[in-house]
């Protein structure tokens, strides 16, 4: 990509950014207008706020999906940049899977942070600034905030947030930025966190500018109720109208992989028959795997039978 491009995009998403932030009159939201115009593909369930809300069936599946399969659906959709790398994990090896709730920070600025704390008053918010969003977390959430990679001041969460956002949305976290206390949240079970390094300090060289608005994560922007799905090889972010799709072509492709694989243990075909396009003959035969397998495979039966019913060999 040349760079007048690469100029063009960035230019873009920092227009959408400042519609949002000023849209609704205020840094910390944007209205439900403009959720529902900035996420036109959806046209599932949404939060009261506008947020998309995919499915608690379709986030869990969504765990078994593979950050490579979930890649290639994305990038044959038109989404390139969707991944990010360079996290250290709470508890390394464990899976986060949810749904986006955006939080941007920017570092401090006196009379800015003045107006914010002015309007949380305003709102009602309860404490300081930090505690905001946690408050305003659902079940399934993952509380997705950009701290810039802020290191000095800059650890949004330690043992007391981390063990309150847990309780809230039974999920954990993905920060473009520090935590502290790993060794306390490492304790806290079904909790995991994605973030950039840890830090003894805590909080207060930086202030919140939008809650559940456009944000980016190194070099992804993220939606509010986008699905995060990250394991060992990273953090892939999923549109919340593609989300079902990725879920599904990866199932498709699980089940051809572990019928190709036994099919290939047993030498009933050569590894250039598995690795071409399958001729009718391997299609039929697939069908019928299927059908004897469906109770003991990694997906879910009634998704077998769908997968079933629109083959036609």
């Amino acid at each position: 990509m040349n760079i007048s491009k690469i100029r063009i995009q960035s230019l873009t998403f920092l227009s959408l950014a400042f519609l949002v932030l000023t849209s609704s009159g205020m840094p910390l939201k944007m209205s439900k207008e403009d959720m529902i115009r900035y996420t036109p593909a959806w046209e599932g369930e949404r939060f009261p706020s506008g947020r998309p809300k995919v499915s608690d069936s379709v986030i869990e599946r969504m765990k078994q999906v593979d950050i490579e399969a979930a890649w290639v659906v994305l990038r044959n959709e038109g989404y390139d940049y969707q991944f990010e790398e360079g996290w250290e994990h709470v508890h390394p090896g464990e899976i986060l899977c949810g749904r986006a709730m955006t939080v941007m920070y920017m570092p401090l600025r006196k009379e800015l942070n003045t107006v914010t704390n002015e309007i949380g008053k305003e709102e009602g918010r309860i404490g300081g600034q930090v505690s905001w969003p946690i408050d305003m977390l659902q079940k399934g959430d993952v509380y997705v905030a950009d701290v810039y990679k802020r290191v000095e001041g800059g650890p949004i969460i330690g043992a007391s947030l981390g063990t309150t956002i847990f309780a809230k949305s039974g999920n954990g976290v993905l920060f473009n930025g520090m935590a502290r206390d790993l060794e306390q949240l490492e304790k806290i079970e079904g909790f995991n966190g994605f973030v950039r390094g840890w830090n003894p300090g805590f909080y207060w060289a930086s202030m919140i500018m939008g809650i559940n608005i456009p944000i980016n994560i190194g070099n992804v922007a993220v939606m509010p109720g986008d699905v995060i799905l990250g394991k060992r090889g990273g953090v892939i972010v999923i549109p919340s109208h593609l989300a079902e799709k990725v879920v599904k072509t990866a199932e498709v492709i699980r089940l051809r992989d572990a019928f190709g694989f036994e099919r290939l243990k047993a030498s009933v075909y050569t590894p250039g028959q598995i690795d071409d396009r399958w001729t009718d003959e391997i299609e039929k035969d697939f069908s019928q795997w299927l059908r004897e397998h469906m109770d003991d495979l990694t997906v879910p039966k009634d998704q077998i039978q769908e997968l079933l019913k629109e083959r036609t060999w």
